[in-house]
């Protein structure tokens, strides 16, 4: 795991309220900026995840498999996610876009 993927599941994990959120939206930014410099020194193969473990680096993507998780596991609260913290549980939905297949 790399610093930014630490720093990303560190974020996801504190997720508690607005401010929270928005720490681990900028998180989610960083990681994806990595990954594009990773892809373009390490161009990765077209049918699995990209240099930095993007699965869904398309917009329609990253949205469908969020959606698709999201329905599949009333977001999260089906595999023990906080049901209570509907922060938390949006900042999931936007980390699993990046890896839902």
């Amino acid at each position: 795991m790399s610093s930014t993927d630490d720093e990303l599941m560190t974020r996801l994990e504190a997720v508690t309220d607005a401010n929270s959120f928005l720490a681990f939206v900028h998180a989610l930014i960083a990681d994806r900026e990595s990954a594009v410099q990773l892809e373009k020194a390490h161009p990765s193969s077209p049918w699995g995840p990209d240099a930095g473990g993007w699965e869904n680096v398309r917009i329609e993507t990253y949205l469908e498999a969020a959606a698709a998780w999201a329905e599949s596991t009333d977001f999260g609260v089906s595999q023990g996610g906080a049901a209570n913290n509907l922060w938390r549980r949006f900042a999931e939905f936007l980390f699993v876009g990046k890896i839902y297949e």
